[in-house]
């Protein structure tokens, strides 16, 4: 039997590559979470820092600051990165505003 070396543990878990990330955690009773990962385990409990759930009714929403926030994995659905999502968003965005613009001043 062989014991996971360190470098074994990043390539077993995809949370790894979350921590230190601004994440949205959907929960099986509906909530959205979102925080920073700073810990998890193998049932993917984890510990968020600076959480705050965000309540959203028809086209508006509002967040509910938690502050440090430990999540039991059971109760875990979904676990996305909110920072590339709104930077992609942002990018796109801003190369069509940039593409518009320019367009339109050729004209």
């Amino acid at each position: 039997m062989s014991w996971a070396g360190p470098e074994d543990i990043y390539l077993s878990t995809s949370l790894a590559s979350y921590l230190d990330r601004k994440l949205l955690v959907l929960l099986r009773d509906g909530r959205k979470l979102m925080g920073t990962l700073r810990s998890f385990d193998q049932f993917a409990n984890a510990v968020l820092e600076g959480a705050c759930e965000r309540v959203i009714v028809g086209e508006q929403y509002c967040d509910i600051p938690l502050g440090l926030y430990v999540i039991r994995g059971e109760n875990v659905v979904l676990i996305g990165e909110l920072v590339r999502l709104l930077f992609s968003f942002s990018f796109f965005f801003l190369f069509w505003l940039s593409h518009f613009v320019f367009s339109r001043s050729l004209s």
